[in-house]
């Protein structure tokens, strides 16, 4: 990559450059042989070279489309004369993999977590109330309130009680992979490492039969593992207090768990993207990239997720793949998605969303060549089911929408002791019993937001610092939020609401 004040190289064998900032129109620019043709936002494309209607148009030395007319340098290049066409793409099954560097046992990095009985570490300490359908929502949402931070004065190593509420469970096909993915999601989230104990509970009729739910997952009743059904109880209030009591009897069971030392090696962190923009690829994403790298190295995982956003980039992550099959078993992923999508005006089949536009990004081979970036360089280790359990150390990928709160509530019940999640345009996202780490991907948003972002990669346009060091910022800052810092997302309360497994399926 190389810049002047105005403009961007990524690639010597571009033939768009990335304005740093707005371009006027007849602005002269250094390092351009003509004048700039037209406004040009920044963060999006202008063509540093004639190009032929027809002829592909690289960025980062990837194509993201071919010209829809002709293009003269000093040109806008965006989605009035870009056009998305398909193209064969050589999967390479592990032509580039290479052996990681890991760190010796004893130069590992460390954090402190919460370690439970069967040794898997979490980075939080909630008791978490689950609804096996709609229909016990208010329920638990109202046995959750009832805990506020004055009633768990006493249990100071007790990060909440977190209800998680979602809308199915009942009025759906079973068996079917909807119903299927919905209890892998609720029973992820069930045994993840970040609830010290667990609360569910059913109305009593639905498809999703709370013993059902509990048998077919292994999911074993015991003093923090309690369910409840509203008709056998005796309805609302009746639920609610006898969930209040159950609660109560958890809190000082949670409350002896304590903070120790554990190896890094315990962090897996579920990578997002949502809101970017054309310096997305440039600083947030290879940046978190980098830091997926260090962690890959001190033993720990990184999750990649949002099958739609690795559509014409997938060869970079085949090529990567460790075995032929883990490179298939991506591609069949996507030739799903191929047939789910068909006709509808979607992502995978090329439009992103009005505000990826406006940050310029003009398809989604473009967007998606920033959102692979975020996995940084290791081997691809496994690709997973949507909230299937994730057994894999290193880099592996995770089948999910594109949709944040969706894909990240699969990430958790995969696993994911921590969410990072670059944005370029902004994102109020926020996640438990994960907490979310938001990076921004440019210095002018991260100031407009500063309330909500955590780390700002737009020094790295700055010229404050280089991407390695950004990486570096972003793992030790991983490792003080997996030690409990608080996340700006956690220090305005969120994530109560962003539990989102995904609808999958034909409902009745």
């Amino acid at each position: 990559m190389s810049t002047t004040p105005h403009l961007i190289r990524l690639h010597a064998a571009d033939n768009v450059l990335i304005a740093k900032e707005p371009i006027a129109l007849g602005q002269t620019l250094p390092g351009l042989a003509a004048r700039a043709r037209a406004q040009v936002p920044a963060g999006h494309k202008i063509a540093a070279s004639r190009i032929a209607q027809g002829e592909p148009v690289r960025k980062y030395n990837a194509v993201i489309g071919v010209a829809g007319r002709d293009i003269e340098p000093g040109d806008y290049v965006h989605t009035h004369n870009l056009s998305l066409t398909e193209f064969d793409r050589d999967p390479g099954f592990g032509l580039d993999v290479r052996p990681v560097s890991y760190v010796s046992a004893a130069e590992q990095a460390t954090f402190e977590g919460y370690v439970r009985e069967d040794g898997r570490v979490g980075t939080r300490n909630f008791v978490g109330i689950l609804a096996s359908v709609n229909c016990s929502a208010t329920a638990i949402s109202r046995i959750a309130a009832h805990f506020t931070p004055e009633r768990l004065k006493d249990f100071p190593n007790v990060d909440g009680v977190v209800a998680f509420t979602q809308t199915t469970g009942c009025g759906m096909s079973s068996p079917s992979p909807h119903f299927d993915l919905l209890r892998r999601t609720l029973a992820g989230y069930a045994r993840h490492p970040n609830l010290a104990g667990v609360l569910v509970v059913g109305l009593g009729c639905e498809r999703n039969q709370v013993a059902d739910l509990m048998d077919s997952q292994g999911l074993q009743s015991g003093r923090l593992m309690r369910s409840m059904v509203m008709q056998d109880m005796g309805g609302t209030r009746v639920t609610i207090e006898a969930g209040i009591r159950a609660i109560e009897e958890m809190l000082p069971l949670a409350n002896a768990y304590q903070r120790q030392t554990v190896p890094a090696s315990h962090i897996s962190i579920g990578l997002q993207c949502g809101g970017s923009d054309g310096f997305s690829g440039i600083t947030a994403n290879p940046a978190l990239g980098e830091a997926m790298d260090i962690l890959v190295r001190h033993g720990g995982t990184a999750i990649l997720s949002e099958t739609p956003e690795i559509h014409g980039v997938e060869y970079m992550l085949t090529r990567r793949a460790v075995s032929p099959e883990v490179g298939q078993k991506l591609l069949d992923q996507l030739a799903w998605w191929a047939e789910y999508t068909r006709g509808h005006n979607g992502q995978f089949n090329g439009v992103v969303g009005p505000g990826n536009q406006a940050g310029g990004l003009a398809n989604i081979f473009e967007k998606s060549l920033g959102s692979a970036m975020k996995c940084g360089t290791t081997p691809l280790q496994g690709v997973y089911a949507y909230a299937e359990a994730i057994d894999r150390k290193g880099f592996v990928f995770m089948d999910s929408p594109g949709y944040d709160p969706v894909s990240a509530t699969g990430q958790i019940a995969s696993g994911a002791n921590l969410i990072c999640f670059t944005t370029g345009r902004g994102s109020m996202f926020g996640s438990k019993p994960a907490p979310t780490l938001k990076l921004a991907s440019n210095t002018p948003m991260y100031q407009r937001l500063s309330e909500d972002m955590d780390i700002n990669c737009g020094a790295i346009l700055d010229g404050e610092v280089d991407l390695p060091g950004m990486g570096q910022r972003i793992f030790e800052a991983i490792l003080r939020h997996a030690s409990g810092e608080r996340t700006k997302s956690e220090l305005l309360g969120l994530g109560d609401h962003e539990f989102v497994p995904w609808h999958l399926g034909i409902v009745s």
